[in-house]
């Protein structure tokens, strides 16, 4: 039997989960009295934890996505990356749910049941044809929906950029993908790492455009992750920034300039 009734969480989880518990505790233990950028309190272990996954990807990601690449047709990659997207569509379908976006839901629901019938168990993206739109939600922007704070910035091992929030509910999704249910651990771990090296072959042109698009690729990642997880828990309408405390008017105004009020004509 593939499957099994009780929950098992993915391995990558898990050793994740204890690799960062080591580091957060040793990062906690060290910190000075200096200034800490609130959004990125643990700057130093991020930064040393990113060079561990540039090396990584650099002598083993990217390797093992070209190879994964060149011998893949691309029919077939496409087909393998449709079905795993088909999973995160129940993911996606579950936190539509708890966020009461019930058409989301709906929609997500019949993708997965047209993708996994018509669609040969997801290889096939039927439901984009038929007008089934994919919406990308997870628990990490569920907790967000409902208000809790995201808390620090946090670069995971292997994983890479996230937050505390988002690496809690890395838990719960992982109860919604059918892949933590099957029994065998090597097809489980052959599936995991099939996700994960498909998800690296489509992203080896990204890393060359950051590396030259921005002079501290860690800041510029870790903004774009920041800003795009507030814009996806507002589904692309995010709240404009309280300017209260940098007026507009007072932030690009010359001192030798006069204001507004000043060269206002007096009645």
């Amino acid at each position: 039997m593939i499957f099994k009734d009780r929950p098992r969480l993915n391995t990558i989880y898990i050793v994740a989960g204890l690799i960062l518990t080591m580091f957060i505790l040793s990062g906690c233990a060290t910190l000075s009295d200096n200034y800490r950028d609130p959004v990125d309190p643990w700057e130093s272990y991020n930064r040393s934890m990113t060079r561990f996954n540039d090396k990584f990807d650099k002598y083993v990601g990217k390797p093992v996505a070209r190879v994964y690449r060149n011998i893949t047709p691309a029919p077939l990659d496409k087909g393998i990356t449709n079905f795993f997207n088909n999973f995160y569509d129940i993911t996606s379908a579950f936190n539509n749910l708890l966020q009461l976006k019930f058409e989301h839901a709906v929609s997500d629901i019949g993708r997965v049941v047209f993708n996994t019938t018509l669609g040969l168990f997801g290889f096939f993206d039927v439901a984009s044809a038929m007008d089934f739109e994919r919406h990308y939600e997870d628990f990490g922007q569920t907790l967000g929906y409902w208000g809790v704070s995201p808390g620090p910035y946090l670069v995971l091992p292997i994983l890479g950029p996230s937050d505390v929030r988002d690496t809690g509910g890395l838990i719960v999704d992982a109860l919604t993908n059918p892949v933590t249910y099957v029994e065998d651990n090597g097809v489980r771990n052959g599936l995991i790492l099939l996700r994960g090296v498909d998800q690296r072959a489509d992203l080896l042109g990204a890393s060359k455009i950051l590396q030259e698009a921005a002079l501290d690729p860690y800041e510029f990642m870790r903004d774009a992750y920041l800003q795009k997880r507030l814009s996806d828990i507002y589904d692309g309408n995010p709240p404009m920034q309280d300017d209260e405390d940098f007026p507009e008017d007072d932030l690009f105004q010359d001192e030798d300039e006069p204001s507004v009020e000043d060269e206002a004509p007096k009645h």
